[in-house]
């Protein structure tokens, strides 16, 4: 029997080692971190005749693995890895290894800095309003070996498409992922800590949308508009801003309020779809309905269904989610505003003035359109986590002095409260331009975190 060694014991990790173990590996799994929880885990798996090792290293000395999964969380370019592809042992990441599973279904990949959520969860809404089995997974939802799993063609279980929402590190360790539709959403720097250059980082992105049947791109963003009209001449291109602002003959914008839509250069413009069905707020989001649109119609589904899909898509958890109203303040819970152009943009989506809650474990990047969108938007800034000290001396640096430092979410929505009756804004915005791993494993249980806090401040 062939070992193979899977690297993280999240939940991409377990279903990745129970679709070898079902398919007649030997699966070891490992994971560098050890707690409770994980011991509970290594229990259950071990009664599935998987060997988890808890605060281990995969070493490659002796009794090597044939196969090694890495989990997306995992860098690529960790020195076992390099050596494991050196030694000519075959390393892939998770979302390849559900690929190979489920390569006969047509899938819709979604690549991109922001957008990338709404966009997956939204098509995979409007695919389901037209009767499709498709379930959102990856980045999202389900791991894409999760998918795999549910999904083998037994007891009639049969998947019409996949919507997978995938990350730059899991089109990285992806060899022979090609998606039927590949959809790119946006791209500003992000994850260079990992990636090293923005050269580095579009390169991989670009890798998705080249191994893609057909191509979407958002073309109203600044960065892919500039390269894509020489690079990306046969794609499909979007914009809010009419026909004219078009690269190409064929692609998606809106005109007089509607979805339109111009499937090759020769064809009519066909309206599709209301933009106003679409219940998010801000400009992004409407980039994000074009490419969904797109990519529905491209599967060859009909406008009823899109029309159906839109309409009843409730919109995305810690996206701009509304939350609850106290004394005619809306709070808002955008905590999956991970870096400042997600936050920028998340400023720019809700009625100013408005009382910024910002902080967590600060990231790389340019935070220059962030800080003026605050000095036009904030009436004043609450200040959460590590990042604290760093964003009032940014904040100080450009002549905004109405922050403060409250620490932690239980101290600022209060605090928050009470700026907004003072300023008369009306919204607290949740918005943190920074990853949570300082005070929470991840910007889910921040956002949930925040969510029960205001709702018991409002009971109050």
């Amino acid at each position: 029997m062939s070992k193979a060694h899977v690297i993280g014991l999240g939940k991409s990790g377990v279903a990745a080692a129970r679709l070898l173990k079902r398919e007649g590996w030997e699966v070891e799994l490992g994971d560098s971190k050890t707690s409770p929880d994980l011991l509970k885990q290594q229990q259950q798996l071990a009664a599935e005749q998987i060997t988890v090792k808890l605060g281990y290293t995969l070493q490659l000395d002796t009794d090597l693995p044939k196969l090694i999964v890495v989990s997306p969380g995992v860098p690529w370019d960790i020195p076992v890895l390099v050596k494991a592809r050196e030694m000519g042992i075959e390393t892939i990441g998770e979302m390849e290894l559900a690929w190979r599973h489920l390569n006969t279904v047509p899938w819709v990949g979604i690549t991109g800095t922001n957008g990338k959520t709404t966009t997956t969860a939204l098509t995979a809404a409007i695919f389901e309003a037209a009767g499709l089995k498709a379930p959102a997974c990856g980045n999202i939802g389900y791991a894409a070996t999760e998918v795999a799993l549910e999904f083998d063609g037994q007891d009639g279980k049969k998947l019409d498409w996949v919507i997978g929402e995938i990350s730059s590190y899991q089109v990285e360790s992806s060899s022979t992922f090609a998606p039927r539709i590949g959809i790119w959403t946006t791209f500003t720097p992000d994850h260079l800590a990992r990636h090293k250059t923005l050269e580095n980082y579009y390169n991989i992105k670009a890798k998705l949308l080249r191994n893609s049947e057909l191509k979407v791109f958002n073309g109203d963003d600044p960065y892919l508009r500039k390269v894509g009209a020489s690079e990306w001449s046969d794609a499909y291109w979007t914009s809010i801003h009419g026909k004219e602002r078009l690269i190409g003959e064929k692609g998606f914008y809106i005109e007089d309020g509607w979805v339109v839509e111009k499937i090759s250069s020769d064809s009519e413009p066909l309206p599709i779809v209301q933009a106003s069905a679409l219940r998010m707020v801000g400009a992004h989001n409407l980039q994000n309905l074009l490419m969904s649109v797109a990519a529905a119609r491209l599967a060859g589904i009909d406008p009823d269904a899109i029309n159906k899909g839109v309409s009843e898509f409730p919109g995305v958890p810690h996206r701009l989610e509304y939350v609850c109203t106290w004394e005619g303040i809306d709070f808002i819970n955008d905590s999956k505003a991970t870096n400042y152009d997600a936050a920028e943009v998340g400023l720019a989506s809700v009625k100013s003035p408005a009382i910024l809650i910002a902080g967590g474990e600060a990231k790389e990047g340019d935070d220059t359109a962030w800080l003026a969108k605050i000095q036009q938007q904030a009436a004043a800034v609450v200040l959460i986590g590590n990042a604290a000290p760093f964003f009032s001396q940014r904040l100080q640096e450009v002549g905004y002095t109405n922050f403060e430092d409250a620490e932690t979410i239980e101290k600022a929505v209060p605090r928050a409260a009470e700026l907004a009756k003072q300023h008369q804004a009306s919204v607290v915005l949740l918005s943190p331009a920074c990853a949570s791993f300082d005070q929470y494993p991840n910007f889910e249980v921040r956002g949930d975190d925040f969510r029960k806090v205001c709702l018991e401040f409002v009971k109050q």
